[in-house]
Order: C-alpha cells, then sequence, then structure tokens
C-alpha cells in the first residue's frame, strides 16, 4: 500500500493518451493532405475503424502497474516462472497470489488462467503460457501463440471485463522472434475486437523501450487511424494474415480429412461387425485422407464424395490466397481496373469493374487473377454487388471464356453466395450473346444475377450516384448517347 498522502505507484488507463490521440498530435503539427475517395482503388483487410481505434492505448511501462479490470502475466507451465513481467506481477501482487496459483494446477501452452489481482490496483490477473519457438515447428508456436491471445480475450469477455492491459506473451527466454510474435498479437485482437468490440472498452499493450517500436511500427497495419495510413501501410501486412478471427493458416501443413478411408462414399453400411466398428471413422487419425494423386483419380471416376470436393477446393483456394498476399501485384492495380466504392440502396458493398482498363493482350492474366482475389477475398465475405463497365471496350479488353471459366473455378463459396448482383452496364448485342451461352453452358447460378444496364439513369435506380465513382469516359459516353443524368430522376429499389 502506498504511504498516506504520496503518490500511487500506479497508473490508471483512463490517463494514458489513446492509439488515435497521438495520431492526431501529429496530424496537427504535420498538416498532410487527406486521401480523397476517388484515389482509394483497393481497401486493406484491416480497414480504418475509429471505433476500434479509441479502444486501443500503446503504453511503454510495467504491466503490473495498471490500473484495470485485468492484466496478463506471462509464465510457464507451472505458472512459476522468472521472467521481468511475472516477478513484478508477483512483487507488487502480494504473498497471496502464489498460493493462489498452487490451487490452479499449473496452465497448458496456450491457456488462460484466472485469479484475482490481490494488491494489484487490476481486480484480476490472466495468466497463459506462451510457446517456446523453434523455427522446424513454427506453425505449432503460431498456432500457440494465438491461443493466448484468443483464450486470454475471451475469458475477458466470458467475465465481462472492460479492459485488459496486454503484456508480451512472447518472452525471450522462449526465442519467440518479437516482430512475428506482434504480428500474431495484433491481428488477434484487432479480430476479436471486430467481432466483439461491444465487450471490451479499452484494450493496453504494455511494453518496454526494446518492444516499444517494433509495436509502433506494426499497429498502423492492423489498426491505421486513417484512410491515408491504412493505404500506407497495405504493401506491409505480411502473406499471411490469419481467417476470419485471425488465426493462422498454412493450407500446405493442413492435414487432409475425410470420413472412413478406404471406404467408397457410396458404400452401403452392413450389419454385425462392421456395424459395431462404425465408431472408427469418428477420432481423428482415423479420418485422414489418402493422397493426391488417388483423389483426382477418383474425382475423374466421380467416385470423390461432395464434402471431399469441397474440402480440396477450399485447400486450393488458399494456396491461391497466400499467393496472391505474397506477389507484387503493383502493375496490375495501376490499371484501375478494380476498386471499391460505396453501397447499394441494400446497403450492399459496390466493386466496380472497368473493362476498358484491362488491357488482355499485354498483361499477366494470372497475376490478374491473384489480383482479384487479394481485393476480393475480405469483401466476399459479406453480400456485395459487381459493377461492370462494358462501356468502349474492343478486343483488346475481352475477357476469354476460359479466363472467366478459370476465375470461377479457383474463388471460394463465398464469393458465389454473397454475389447479389452483377450490372452490365452499357451492352453490346456481342456481349449479350457472350454472356448468354457463358451462363448457360460454362457455369450455374450467375445467368439469374446479371442485369443488363443500358443507362446511368437506370444503374442509379439501384446504386445512389454519390455512392459510385465514375470513370469520366464513362460519363461522357453516356451523356452523348443517352443524354445528361439529371439528379431529380425518381430513385426506385430494382432494376
Amino acid at each position: 500500500m502506498d504511504p498516506l498522502g504520496a503518490p500511487s505507484k500506479f497508473v490508471d488507463i483512463d490517463t494514458l493518451p489513446g492509439w488515435t490521440d497521438v495520431y492526431e498530435a501529429k496530424q496537427l503539427d504535420s498538416h498532410p493532405n487527406p486521401v480523397e475517395k476517388a484515389q482509394v482503388d483497393v481497401r486493406s483487410p484491416f480497414p480504418y475503424r475509429k471505433d476500434i481505434n479509441e479502444k486501443i492505448i500503446l503504453w511503454k511501462g510495467d504491466v503490473a502497474l495498471l490500473n484495470c479490470t485485468a492484466i496478463v502475466n506471462t509464465s510457464n507451465e507451472s505458472l512459476t516462472d522468472k521472467n521481468p513481467v511475472s516477478e513484478s506481477v508477483f512483487m507488487h501482487a502480494g504473498p497471496d497470489l502464489r498460493d493462489e496459483l498452487q490451487k490452479l494446477k499449473g496452465c497448458r501452452t496456450g491457456e488462460a488462467k484466472l485469479t484475482k489481482g490481490f494488491n494489484l490496483a487490476a481486480r484480476f490477473i490472466i495468466h497463459t503460457v506462451g510457446p517456446k519457438y523453434k523455427s522446424r515447428y513454427r506453425t505449432a508456436a503460431e498456432s500457440s501463440l494465438y491461443s493466448c491471445y484468443r483464450n486470454v480475450l475471451q475469458l475477458a469477455k466470458e467475465q465481462a471485463m472492460c479492459s485488459v492491459g496486454f503484456c508480451v506473451i512472447n518472452s525471450l527466454k522462449r526465442c519467440y522472434p518479437l516482430e512475428d510474435a506482434t504480428h500474431i498479437a495484433l491481428r488477434t485482437v484487432r479480430r476479436f475486437l471486430e467481432i466483439h468490440g461491444e465487450t471490451l472498452e479499452k484494450v493496453v499493450f504494455a511494453v518496454s523501450e526494446l518492444e516499444e517500436a517494433t509495436y509502433q511500427k506494426l499497429l498502423p497495419l492492423y489498426f491505421p487511424r486513417s484512410l491515408e495510413e491504412e493505404i500506407q501501410s497495405l504493401p506491409y501486412l505480411p502473406a499471411d494474415i490469419g481467417n476470419a478471427e485471425g488465426e493462422p493458416v498454412v493450407p500446405e501443413r493442413q492435414i487432409r480429412i475425410t470420413e472412413k478411408p478406404g471406404v467408397p462414399d457410396d458404400a452401403s453400411d452392413e450389419e454385425g461387425l462392421e456395424a459395431d466398428l462404425s465408431f472408427i471413422g469418428s477420432h481423428a487419425f482415423a479420418r485422414m485422407e489418402g493422397d493426391v494423386d488417388k483423389q483426382r483419380r477418383l474425382i475423374l471416376q466421380g467416385q470423390l464424395s461432395e464434402a471431399a470436393l469441397q474440402k480440396q477446393h477450399q485447400r486450393n483456394y488458399n494456396r491461391w490466397l497466400c499467393q496472391a498476399r505474397a506477389e507484387d501485384l503493383s502493375d496490375i492495380a495501376s490499371l484501375k481496373a478494380l476498386y471499391q466504392t460505396g453501397v447499394d440502396n441494400f446497403g450492399r458493398t459496390v466493386m466496380v469493374v472497368v473493362g476498358r482498363n484491362i488491357p488482355v493482350t499485354l498483361i499477366d492474366m494470372e497475376k490478374a487473377l491473384l489480383y482479384f482475389i487479394h481485393v476480393m477475398d475480405h469483401i466476399a465475405v459479406k453480400e456485395y454487388v459487381l459493377v461492370y463497365f462494358h462501356t468502349l471496350t474492343n478486343d483488346y479488353n475481352q475477357l476469354d471464356s476460359n479466363f472467366l471459366k478459370k476465375l470461377y473455378d479457383v474463388v471460394d463459396a463465398k464469393y458465389k453466395r454473397n454475389l447479389k448482383a452483377l450490372y452490365f452496364v452499357h451492352p453490346t448485342f456481342r456481349s449479350k450473346v457472350s454472356a448468354w451461352f457463358f451462363t448457360t453452358f460454362t457455369v450455374s447460378g450467375l445467368k439469374d444475377k446479371i442485369h443488363y444496364v443500358e443507362s446511368l439513369q437506370q444503374l442509379f435506380t439501384a446504386i445512389p450516384p454519390e455512392q459510385i465513382d465514375l470513370p469520366p469516359f464513362v460519363l461522357e459516353y453516356d451523356a452523348r448517347e443517352n443524354g445528361p443524368y439529371y439528379s431529380s430522376y425518381p430513385p426506385s429499389p430494382d432494376l
């Protein structure tokens, strides 16, 4: 306890500058030029969110001194580790903490356990065990470290905590590379706040002087404080940004799973011994698939189940996605042939494709496919619409059916499920015939989503004009062919 009248050694998190506050102070000094909406062609998978940024605090100091609902202590599996964080927590919490920890009987790597804060300003301490890092077991270490952060946050949510103070869980003695670990920490917290943001008011990253620079460098990638910072940070995101919850995804190293190996899916169940042993297909080892070559042979023979086909397709898409995030696609991005704009009358994201800006004969179409996946992967998780401007295209801009079929086959099921409309603007008779043949004989489920749009006035009945960025040549062409657009045109929810 502090002597009467002495200043408290503990730090109230409400007195600390937030992640957004630091940036706004810098902005006042530098007076940067804002990024206009029309300049933004590609959004980050971690877009600018002011509401999330206001919850984040980066603070150089001892996590044990934070006055918040809970602080995080990094330890070993017996909860007796002697690292700077743990030693400070034990010193300030008092001897009752050691007695309490003995009742927990340890903690496994990646798990999180809760105790009272005792003499700390924090009401609770969440104890977790980070992994020991070895390069040959990198995937396991990444998954364990993700589990540490995720389980701490989940425990905070279950206990209705308002604030959490994180130490850097990957301690030096466990040899985890600081930058790699920071990527996992930041994206896991970001994804959790996207989904469960209403449950936490503040998240503090308490770092040492050695760790501060790394956090300052990487925080803008996952918590950009402006549209400008989001766009500037995008090229520095790693190839693997995890799944929707931030969990590491390495498709090449995943175990392939299927029910009852060696038993054809159409085989009927028999009575007797086979029925008694039917439980064999229920555990993990018994569900491992056969080799990939055999899978391909079974596909050709029409014997592979629909579920197995879906799993194989997902693995294939994940490989494309990892390649898209690793590839330099700046030459394709510079074409401005694909970009995100506003929302339609139903609040769905609008993506624009400009046919005239695709020089099919001059670019690497595989890189174009990678760019499409890179841009669309996080868009397609929710309902969206596509607007394709066929305006003034020629033979050099025509996407052939083989490329479109490959794109349709490669992309994940969410692309097809969440695409609610495709507006085909300024079509020609030839393009309508080609689209009809493609949607009738080559792919399924797309024909009913295509709407042929002869004029911008017709398009604006579905998408308000202020919600879509139009290339100037499209406006000029439409004004010449259909007359100028008047804003008094009555909007309608349907085409």
